[in-house]
């Protein structure tokens, strides 16, 4: 299968920030900094530091496509959230914390 490309990976995020697609936080940390999240299918491995949203270290799509965190041509999916995006992810994953 053929790679997808950041927009892609923006939209379930974009899609989650507008309340569109559920997100859930798959567990605490599996390294520090890192949190595992699932969207609708869609696993997304995040940075996130003092609670805010950094990048995306990569995804894997619902039908088993694979995202390298946009080391191909240097693009990451969190950089093409507007600012309210951004914010309504960041309050999405504190809320899964304490959920």
């Amino acid at each position: 299968m053929p790679p997808f490309t950041a927009r892609e990976v923006y939209q379930q995020l974009r899609d989650a920030a507008l309340g569109l697609r559920s997100l859930q936080r798959l567990d605490e940390q599996s390294e520090p900094g890192m949190v595992q999240v699932d969207i609708d299918g869609w696993r997304l491995s995040l940075d996130i530091d003092a609670g805010r949203l950094r990048h995306c270290l990569g995804c894997q799509s619902a039908d088993g496509r694979i995202f390298d965190g946009g080391q191909r041509f240097g693009t990451d999916p969190v950089s093409l959230l507007s600012t309210w995006e951004l914010a309504q992810i960041e309050q999405l994953l504190a809320a899964a914390v304490t959920d």
